[in-house]
């Protein structure tokens, strides 16, 4: 999320966290859906975090619907 200046930019400022709240947060759900609802909602960040972990969109899609229960 945070490797790719331009997304990492948009979604901290859409979000209002700063780099520091991300990592120390990360493990904690509500922050794990903010993240992966940020990908789901643009397809370009979608495919391009898909690509950089080496897994299908589908599966980003999967975590979030999963988290979203």
């Amino acid at each position: 999320m945070l490797s790719d200046d331009r997304r990492a930019r948009r979604f901290l400022d859409l979000t209002g966290l700063t780099p520091e709240v991300l990592r120390a947060r990360i493990a904690h759900r509500e922050i794990q859906l903010a993240v992966l609802d940020f990908l789901c909602a643009h397809e370009p960040d979608l495919v391009a975090a898909a690509e950089s972990l080496e897994i299908e969109p589908a599966a980003i899609a999967a975590a979030r619907e999963s988290l979203a229960r």
